[in-house]
């Protein structure tokens, strides 16, 4: 079984190899549940690792209905992933009722040919997992990320169960979402192709002194909102610092 690690930094990356995954997932934007990484981060990661690196392509956090400029950022992005020599990538396209866009995803597929696809967990956000399983398959991409349409894999075993078996051969179905070693070997005999976890802990940073009331995280938008750059505001605080003389 493929053990696939969620990574988000060459340190990950090499944990990852050297201890035994076969698959890498790299991306940025932990904070948004994964979005494309760095031109710099893919460059090194597969300067540096061997197993096979697919690379997210999500232009941002949000939902996952994409206008024709977020549409073309992805082809460029899959373009780089391609010319830097990654294994796949791992994308999808949903229509504003959460349905599979079968289209623009299978568009993006045959885009990204000879690399392989990752339909991501955006599958978890559609109405009908069966419905949504054939129209992934159609798409042509070769697998599906999903925790079962549930907070976690481990609460939908019933699910994947039903998922691997209507794929058959069709398409690997791969469980992510609360996976661990105490899990692992249940959601194995649920019929599931692959593991996907982050395998996430945290040490101390570098550095010494963080003053006690400052983030640079800012506001997080939930999953149903795209942050974005208002033009109203933008305007009134040009007007605000205008010279009236």
């Amino acid at each position: 079984m493929t053990i696939e690690v969620c990574a988000y930094s060459l340190e990950s990356c090499l944990n990852a190899q050297v201890g035994g995954a076969g698959r890498i997932e790299l991306c940025g934007g932990l904070g948004e549940g994964g979005t494309t990484p760095s031109a710099g981060l893919i460059e090194m990661v597969l300067e540096h690792i061997k197993i096979p690196v697919f690379v997210m392509i999500r232009p941002r956090g949000g939902d996952f209905v994409y206008d024709f400029f977020e549409e073309e950022i992805m082809k460029r992005d899959i373009s780089l992933a391609k010319k830097l020599g990654a294994q796949g990538v791992v994308l999808g396209i949903l229509l504003p009722d959460g349905q599979v866009d079968v289209a623009r995803t299978k568009a993006l597929v045959d885009f990204a040919a000879p690399m392989k696809v990752t339909f991501h967990r955006a599958f978890d956000l559609t109405p009908d997992p069966v419905k949504a399983l054939k129209a992934v398959i159609e798409t042509g991409a070769e697998r599906i990320l999903t925790s079962g349409q549930k907070a976690s894999a481990p609460m939908a075993v019933p699910l994947l169960k039903q998922l691997a078996k209507t794929a058959g051969s069709s398409i690997e179905i791969m469980a992510g979402g609360g996976v661990n070693h105490h899990n692992a070997k249940e959601l194995k005999e649920a019929g599931v192709h692959a593991l996907h976890l982050t395998a996430k802990a945290f040490r101390p940073g570098r550095q010494k002194f963080f003053p006690a009331d400052v983030s640079m995280a800012g506001e997080i938008p939930d999953e149903r909102s795209v942050l974005y750059s208002d033009l109203n505001l933008i305007e009134a605080i040009v007007e605000a610092v205008a010279d009236t003389e």
